[in-house]
């Protein structure tokens, strides 16, 4: 049985994208893998292009409301709010009994600066939540959530 994790953010426009994004990546056959926002914007280009970078296209995703995951009746193991700290406030809160964890990233559409030190920002933003993601990942493997990853 798979893990069934959620990311959410403020807007579901790059972070909780792009980490929903590294699990399913980096760890496809253990996890079900979701990704909501309270308030839904639209996809952030610059996480598309950065993730593009990479060799994974999120170009298609749709950002979704907390408010429809729910409606869903999807259930799970794990919620991973990644708001930064200045917008914790405004950081979601998923009801339920599941493991809450919060990993604190800078938000890409705050960034300033020319496009091109945008883009360079959202590189480091996204390296870190792969890191953040491998990191867990490598930490659920260690405890024997699962083998083989």
């Amino acid at each position: 049985m798979k893990i069934r994790v959620l990311f959410i953010c403020v807007h579901n426009s790059a972070r909780s994208q792009m980490a929903a994004a590294w699990l399913k990546c980096l760890a496809p056959d253990h996890f079900e893998v979701d990704s909501a926002g309270l308030q839904p914007g639209s996809l952030n280009p610059l996480a598309v292009t950065v993730m593009g970078e990479a060799g994974i296209d999120i170009s298609h995703n749709r950002p979704k409301s907390v408010l429809e995951v729910l409606g869903q009746n999807k259930k799970f193991d794990y919620v991973i709010t990644v708001c930064d700290e200045s917008q914790a406030e405004n950081c979601p809160v998923f009801p339920g009994n599941v493991q809450r964890l919060h990993w604190s990233f800078p938000d890409p559409s705050r960034l300033i600066g020319t496009e091109s030190e945008k883009i360079q920002k959202t590189r480091v933003i996204r390296d870190k939540i792969k890191n953040a993601v491998a990191d867990w990942i490598h930490g659920m493997n260690k405890n024997s959530f699962f083998r083989n990853i």
